[in-house]
């Protein structure tokens, strides 16, 4: 029988995902900069092409570390295999990962913090693309990022947890390492806040599979609907968006 694993390596894989993603994005700068030499390091991730080449390069180093960290260990022992789920379950998390994501989008226009963070800058680069780069960026922040992220937090992190802890700490614990990679507060707000949802639908279907397709649809959703509508402005309207949002949650 396997020996759970220590709780401080979990932590330590965490952390050199974190260097990792550092490096690998210092890397995509220089690469699109050297591409572009007359472009100043900072605007280089104020387009979309920085956007992409960024989430490409955090996705590369989320999966290189898990895949390094993870040689031995089953998909079954990450949860990234079919167990409980069934289709109608499926359906349940992409539609509550969807509401939750409007209500937390509508509760940051009410609130004010809409312009505000990380999340602004997204929305930036991302208006009014259309083409190949829409096209990649859909690609890239969706399924591949989407992707990533949930492999490593709920597939790797959270199913290690979850040997040594139980069910709400491995959540919490997991969620809060999740936001705090996104290095803004508000938006590590909104993503722990989603990890939390994507924990709870992992423990209970018993995979991270759910998780996976949800946050693929609705990081995929969000880049579209951004690039070709833009963000719902005025209060009244995210004030009935919020409230519909937050009956289906």
């Amino acid at each position: 029988m396997e020996t759970p694993p220590k709780v401080w390596g979990v932590f330590v894989v965490y952390g050199l995902a974190a260097v990792a993603i550092v490096l690998a994005s210092m890397l995509a700068i220089a690469v699109l900069h050297a591409a572009d030499p007359d472009l100043a390091p900072e605007d280089v991730l104020r387009g979309v092409h920085g956007l992409i080449a960024g989430a490409l390069a955090s996705s590369a180093a989320l999966l290189g570390t898990c895949w390094i960290a993870t040689r031995g260990l089953t998909l079954g022992e990450l949860r990234l295999v079919a167990a409980r789920e069934r289709g109608r379950d499926l359906a349940v998390t992409i539609l509550g990962v969807l509401a939750l994501g409007q209500v937390l989008d509508s509760l940051t226009v009410l609130t004010g913090l809409s312009e505000r963070g990380t999340i602004q800058s997204i929305r930036h680069a991302l208006a009014g693309v259309t083409g190949p780069d829409l096209f990649f960026a859909v690609l890239v922040i969706g399924p591949i990022a989407g992707t990533a992220e949930e492999v490593f937090f709920r597939g790797y992190m959270q199913s290690r947890l979850r040997q040594r802890w139980p069910p709400s700490a491995s959540i919490l614990a997991t969620s809060a390492a999740f936001a705090l990679l996104h290095f803004d507060w508000l938006h590590g707000v909104l993503a722990c806040a989603l990890g939390i949802y994507l924990g709870l639908c992992t423990e209970a279907t018993g995979s991270a599979l759910p998780a996976v397709t949800g946050h693929v649809v609705n990081n995929s959703l969000f880049t579209l609907l951004t690039a070709l509508v833009g963000p719902v402005p005025g209060f009244e309207a995210n004030l009935v968006l919020l409230t519909g949002a937050g009956l289906i949650f």
